[in-house]
């Protein structure tokens, strides 16, 4: 794969490269209607000028790409996103590759960071997170021929490679191990209902309660942040049907729950039992300690890195199946006080 030139230009526009030149550097030469044609077709391509010499060379950036939608000030909490970034540079630092990162608001915007960079040869490839149901990334990153993994599952992946894990499985364990401390009314505080993973969880859950007899579970959708956790927590804690065990997508809404059951004198785990998602520190020292699904971040992070280097290699790379994240019990989840299961 590689960069786009002034050659490639000049075979899409049907014209000659000293023309492409002359239109790309707004010099007299070529008609208004050309210079708009070329610069259009420069401009699908990724092209920038300042690429033309390493694209032309085949030189490598010796840097791969990470664009994340999400605010900034959220990454510092989030332990799955700093553990991951600590598994890509683990691998990335052994082979002389640098990370670039950048945050954005939209995924247009996404796509425009990945044409720029591509274009302008600062990244050899990108990882491809967050995705949902629907991405338009996907399709984007496939034109510009600029390889990527994607993290998630592999529906959502294209032709990309992708590097997952079951979480649906996860969903099913956690789910089968409250139904056997007895407990009935399940709910979940999952994050956005646009995310692939969110939509995995949430079908794994509903099948799963039927098949264990339960009834529908409670699904509240959040951001993730630990504001949107408990009032989520809160709202479902004073409806008329208080679920007796409760299921958080990441480990900052799972503490603030827990902060939200004391402010309401529930006692964790009797009358309400609390499982977070993924096991981090705050898990373990909050008290009670958090029973929590615990996978090796770090590992994913890495492998999702050597898929990418060997992408970025020309290799053909294969979807990469993590095992599911594993239920570890701890003091939040009991069988529920007698008669409120």
């Amino acid at each position: 794969m590689k960069r786009p030139t002034m050659a490639d230009i000049a075979r899409r526009a049907g014209v000659s490269k000293v023309a492409v030149s002359y239109a790309l550097n707004d010099q007299p030469g070529v008609s208004e209607g050309t210079r708009a044609s070329i610069k259009a077709i420069a401009e699908e391509l990724g092209w920038r000028p300042n690429s033309a010499a390493r694209a032309l060379s085949g030189a490598r950036a010796q840097a791969v790409g990470l664009v994340v939608r999400r605010p900034a000030r959220t990454l510092g909490v989030e332990q799955f996103f700093m553990e991951f970034v600590s598994g890509i540079e683990g691998v990335l630092s052994g082979r002389s590759y640098a990370l670039m990162l950048q945050m954005v608001e939209t995924h247009q915007q996404e796509t425009a960071v990945h044409r720029r960079w591509w274009g302008e040869g600062r990244v050899d490839g990108v990882f491809l997170v967050d995705l949902h149901s629907a991405d338009t990334r996907v399709h984007a990153v496939e034109e510009l021929g600029l390889p990527a993994v994607v993290v998630g599952p592999p529906g959502t992946s294209g032709s990309l490679p992708s590097v997952w894990s079951d979480d649906g499985e996860s969903v099913r364990e956690i789910v089968r191990y409250l139904a056997a401390l007895g407990h009935r009314r399940v709910a979940r505080v999952a994050g956005p209902v646009e995310l692939a993973h969110t939509a995995e969880r949430d079908a794994a859950m509903l099948d799963v309660c039927r098949e264990a007899g339960l009834p529908e579970p409670a699904v509240v959708h959040t951001d993730y942040t630990g504001d949107e956790g408990a009032r989520a927590a809160r709202r479902l804690l004073i409806g008329p049907d208080r679920p007796t065990a409760m299921v958080f997508d990441n480990d900052i809404m799972a503490v603030a729950a827990l902060s939200v059951a004391q402010e309401l004198r529930l006692d964790v785990p009797a009358d309400l039992s609390i499982v977070a998602w993924d096991e981090s520190p705050l898990t373990r020292v909050v008290r009670p300690a958090l029973s929590a699904v615990s996978r090796d971040i770090p590992a994913y992070g890495a492998r999702a890195a050597e898929a990418l280097l060997a992408s970025v290699a020309g290799e053909r790379v294969a979807d990469v199946r993590e095992g599911p994240a594993r239920l570890v019990p701890r003091g939040s989840t009991s069988p529920p006080r007698t008669g409120t299961g």
